[in-house]
């Protein structure tokens, strides 16, 4: 894999990791469209560069977490469920999900109809968001857990599985976009390390290989920076509809492609 690609992917995965978007979705899509085969370290590749989107919450968040009990406790029991199915699938998940374009393909067409739906909803004063983060109880974050641990499906989107969720459970959408982003903190450095321990032949073997995921690592982490915010401002005066449409467009692309 060349700079370009590299660059190319790692500022995807930045852009769309926090977008409802699916981020896995888009990387399989951009890796075929650049005629990147998917190899186990390009599997590797794609998972661990997700790692520098997460510095970018950190970064951004820290505040927001350090001494605050509450929402650290909340956090661990959303990521409880991912954790469980994530370890039990890991195979499935790496071998076969990551192979379906079709199973792509079914997912962002069915979010992007639920969440023009949910919009709808709102619209006609049937659904209200008044909650915050701080309002998250056990039950509610179990419940949050569980719809994000849908996100090893591609295109599905983990971030957009735990934004939904949290709509329904009548959050507002930025402070359920927050979520998602705090979330993803135990739940995609856990993967990323742990699909690194897994790989760590293929790494030895290669110190090229760990020189293309460093550079991926802070591209991603550039990009990210940037998309987080711009997600917040949105959400605080936007609806999530523009999110729907695009992704029911993408899976048409992807399907006639």
């Amino acid at each position: 894999m060349d700079l370009l690609n590299i660059i190319i992917l790692s500022a995807v995965e930045g852009f769309t990791e926090f977008l409802p978007i699916s981020s896995t979705a888009h990387l399989i899509i951009t890796s075929k469209l650049l005629n990147i085969p998917q190899t186990d370290f390009q599997k590797l590749f794609e998972v661990f560069i997700q790692s520098g989107a997460i510095l970018a919450v950190l970064i951004l968040y820290f505040n927001d977490l350090k001494n605050n009990l509450k929402i650290l406790k909340t956090l661990f029991f959303s990521f409880l469920p991912t954790a469980a199915i994530g370890f039990f699938l890991y195979g499935i998940i790496k071998n076969i999900f990551f192979e379906s374009i079709n199973l792509i393909v079914f997912s962002l067409f069915f979010l992007g109809i639920l969440f023009i739906l949910i919009e709808i909803l709102v619209i006609k004063k049937k659904i209200s968001f008044k909650k915050k983060v701080e309002d998250i109880n056990i039950f509610q974050a179990l419940i949050i857990g569980l719809t994000q641990s849908l996100a090893i499906i591609p295109g599905v989107s983990r971030a957009g599985a735990v934004i939904l969720a949290m709509l329904i459970l009548g959050y507002k959408r930025d402070e359920a976009a927050k979520y998602s982003f705090l979330l993803s903190i135990p739940t995609i450095f856990i993967a990323s390390f742990y699909d690194l321990y897994k790989s760590k032949d293929m790494l030895l073997g290669d110190l090229n290989n760990s020189g293309i995921l460093i550079i991926g690592f802070f591209t991603s982490f550039i990009f990210a920076s940037f998309s987080i915010k711009w997600l917040i401002n949105y959400l605080k005066e936007n609806n999530l509809i523009v999110f729907g449409i695009y992704r029911i467009f993408l899976s048409f692309f992807v399907f006639f492609l």
